[in-house]
């Protein structure tokens, strides 16, 4: 691993203290904007406001992190230089939030790749096949876990709740050893305050911490990882004791998990927990946040119980039943820090409904004592609004990045305390009111023709068994047909030349003749490595729902607005703010001149309605069924222009499928029957010889198979490697599939190129559970993200694995 393996570093090093100029001149005006607006509207205060904020992105306001992570992984630059970037990073967004007046400024919530990471290094939870022992984890082991290496895989990784950020999955069992082996949060802390900045360290809590954990590998899958927090707890009491003689006056306990539909034991293990902590935070101010959804009454009640804690942090967005329970009983004489300024989305908020909100919460439990906060971490939406130079004033208007919420929160405290800033909230009003009367929100044909969709089931009037002979007859594939995900590396060179045709400086006809041969490489290296069925490679796609959205209607897009997904991998939401269409064919033009470069199958690309909403940032003043309805009819229009090209492959991607699905049970249902039927929508009228795929990547597939069978795909893609085959488990229990199913073979996701009998090994593992004639063999995911070394090597023995198990399938 290059720089890794040279030097065991710890990424939780404390840092001297670092002059009052910590970014270079050209980052200034993006973090100080939030400060600078203060000042402007009047409200730069010499005392911090009852504000508070949940979390802040650590991705950089133009991706500083992420490119000093690659060019360290790279080994182009050093240790001391991703150190450097890092720090310059904390110290920027601390004093950004220090001088918009926010009075509770969480530390902790940087990362060098995920927080959950973070917390296995602390606790020393390093599974054995990293070769770790003892002392201060380093960029070595911590990278490792999460990437991989030459040697091993790297740990499992899967959505954080229901957005789209991705952790890194713990591997916890009965044998164990944990140890204090990460001072991280103690170490921002310390460089925080030699700042002159007091912050509240943040800490994910033992409950989340150990139910979004899974076992490792050889222990039984039905270990109850509760049973482990007598063995985690003595290592939070360290953290404790180090953070108060640090000087440290507040912690935050991040326990999202609360929002979850938990049982008694597990909530009684909460309780026990807190309990059992409670001599050990004598000293702390201890905050308790939750986020996502509403707190169930029995865990609400749990929370509130709670002799050691201070406040308690609820999501007012998400959460809006939460105020029923608060309006019930709330402990005399605590916080209450009231998330009302949403962490997920990017729309300006209402000051004066939230306002409203907060004071009457101030009636219910008193006055000061109302916090005024973000629904969740600012890490799920963009950093800094000054950087989009390009959108338009009005859509601006009504628009709020990290930055901007940071000044809304601060702006919601100080009316609370009784100083209205009128001049603002007349400013967010007339922003409020304009987008309400906008005529490029609503399009009346639209909603027509979304009413009309729903009085229809749409399914295909063919049954699968009998779609995938006729597609079979017509695309004669072999046993155990070899295909990918769709997109292959995106090389410095090809997005150097979309840069160029979208900045004008080269033509149409020389950016179509790029592309092309950027497709005929593409196409002749599947076709040497003996692939089955081909893709074009999205030379000319920038992303994934990107792509679409510029072809849309009711979408605009940003320049900076990049949220991290996982690790150093960002992406740049489309904004959806109003109704959908689609004026054009968005992919024929490219997949029928991929098609003919080559005698086999092409798959036609596309992104399905449910994975454009999700990885989106979606209207909020229309459900969000409609929006999805208005995407699906966008998307059967280019499903059916495919299928008139000849096209008879058709993939349509909804890798966010299980991502959107809520937290709740008692709300599952009713997403489900609308997503399901979204998919369904968009290839309803094909013929019974067009094949239809999906794809689905890192979630929890298990608890939602019925409803991936109720999609009515002819094949469904699905990532099965780094969750270690826990998707196979299903099919163990009985569940019959009778489509076509490629569950991954190996992990895109990690630089390390599976061997041909490994990749054998799991092909035989499928085999068992799943019938060779509805097995296919791919990847877990996209290849966009590796480099073409890594692809034809990991490739090629794919084939090789398959070609092999075809020969031993024949033989019996």
């Amino acid at each position: 691993m290059g720089q890794l393996a040279l030097q065991r570093v710890s990424p939780l090093a404390s840092f001297p203290r670092r002059p009052p100029c910590l970014l270079p001149p050209s980052w200034a005006p993006s973090l100080l904007s939030c400060a600078t607006a203060s000042r402007r509207h009047g409200f730069y205060l010499a005392r911090a406001m009852s504000s508070h904020i949940v979390g802040y992105p650590r991705i950089g306001p133009k991706r500083e992190l992420k490119f000093a992570l690659e060019s360290f992984w790279d080994g182009k630059t050093g240790v001391e230089d991703l150190q450097t970037v890092a720090a310059n990073l904390r110290n920027s967004i601390w004093k950004h939030m220090a001088d918009a007046g926010i009075k509770y400024i969480p530390s902790n919530t940087f990362s060098y790749y995920d927080q959950m990471l973070d917390t296995t290094a602390m606790l020393g939870a390093v599974p054995s096949r990293y070769g770790w022992e003892s002392g201060e984890i380093g960029f070595d082991v911590y990278f490792s876990m999460a990437r991989g290496n030459d040697s091993v895989p790297a740990m499992e990784m899967t959505k954080w709740f229901d957005t789209n950020y991705h952790y890194i999955v713990p591997e916890l069992g009965p044998d164990v050893e944990f140890s204090y082996a990460s001072h991280k949060a103690v170490d921002e802390f310390k460089e925080a305050k030699a700042l002159g900045i007091d912050t509240v360290p943040v800490l994910i809590g033992p409950l989340t911490y150990l139910l979004l954990s899974k076992p490792a590998k050889g222990v039984d899958k039905s270990f109850c990882m509760l049973s482990l927090i007598d063995k985690i707890l003595p290592i939070y009491k360290e953290v404790f004791d180090d953070l108060k003689s640090a000087g440290a006056r507040w912690i935050q306990f991040d326990e999202p998990i609360l929002v979850m539909d938990l049982d008694t034991n597990q909530l009684q293990a909460f309780s026990d927990a807190y309990s059992h902590m409670e001599s050990s935070l004598a000293g702390l101010n201890v905050l308790i946040t939750t986020y996502f959804a509403d707190v169930p009454a029995e865990a609400y009640k749990a929370l509130t119980s709670l002799k050691c804690v201070t406040g308690f942090g609820f999501d007012f967005v998400r959460g809006l039943e939460t105020l029923d329970l608060i309006k019930g009983n709330f402990p005399k004489g605590k916080l209450l820090f009231a998330g009302v300024v949403d962490g997920r989305n990017i729309w300006a908020n209402d000051l004066s409904a939230s306002l409203k909100t907060l004071q009457s919460l101030e009636d219910i439990v008193g006055k000061e004592k109302v916090v005024v906060s973000t629904s969740c971490s600012l890490l799920h939406t963009a950093v800094d609004l000054v950087n989009e130079v390009k959108l338009d004033k009005e859509l601006k208007s009504w628009l709020a990045f990290a930055a901007q919420k940071v000044v809304e929160v601060n702006a919601l405290a100080k009316s609370l305390s009784g100083v209205k800033d009128e001049a603002l909230f007349s400013s967010n009003s007339m922003g409020q009111a304009s987008r309400r009367s906008s005529p490029r929100v609503t399009n009346a044909a639209v909603q027509q023709d979304v009413a009309a969709v729903k009085k229809s089931d749409h399914r295909r009037s063919t049954e699968v068994s009998a779609r995938l002979q006729a597609q079979q007859k017509k695309l004669n594939l072999p046993a155990l047909p070899t295909t990918t995900i769709g997109s292959f590396p995106q090389t410095a060179d090809l997005r150097r030349i979309r840069r160029e045709f979208k900045a004008k400086k080269i033509s149409d006809i020389d950016y179509v003749q790029a592309i092309k041969v950027e497709f005929e490489k593409v196409v002749k290296l599947q076709e040497e490595l003996g692939i089955d069925v081909l893709v074009h490679g999205e030379a000319e796609r920038n992303d994934m729902v990107e792509y679409f959205g510029e072809q849309l209607s009711g979408f605009a897009f940003t320049s900076n607005g990049w949220v991290q997904s996982y690790g150093s991998r960002c992406v740049k939401p489309p904004i959806i703010y109003g109704d959908v269409t689609r004026p054009k064919a968005m992919t024929v033009f490219w997949s029928s001149m991929a098609q003919k470069m080559t005698q086999r199958p092409m798959k036609g690309m596309l992104t399905g309605p449910v994975t454009i909403l999700n990885w989106s940032f979606v209207r909020n003043d229309q459900p969000r069924h409609e929006t999805c309805f208005q995407i699906a009819l966008a998307i059967k229009d280019e499903v059916e222009d495919l299928e008139n090209a000849g096209i008879s492959v058709i993939q349509i991607d909804e890798a966010a499928l299980r991502e959107g699905l809520p937290l709740r049970r008692s709300e599952q249902e009713f997403y489900l029957d609308w997503a399901v039927h979204a998919f369904r929508i968009t290839n309803c009228d094909v013929q019974d010889t067009t094949q239809i795929h999906t794809h689905m990547c890192y979630s929890n597939f298990n608890d939602i198979i019925h409803s991936i069978i109720n999609m009515d795909a002819d094949v469904i893609t699905i990532e099965n490697s780094r969750s270690d085959e826990k998707l196979l488990s299903v099919f163990h229990e009985g569940v019959k599939y009778s489509a076509g199913i490629g569950p991954g073979v190996y992990d895109i996701h990690s630089p390390r190129i599976p061997s041909t009998e490994e990749i054998a090994e799991r092909i035989n593992k499928m085999l068992a559970v799943l019938d060779s004639k509805v097995l296919w063999v791919n990847p877990d995911c996209g290849l966009k993200t590796r480099k073409y070394s890594e692809v034809k090597s990991a490739l090629s023995n794919m084939v090789a694995a398959a070609k092999l198990i075809r020969s031993e399938l024949i033989k019996s």
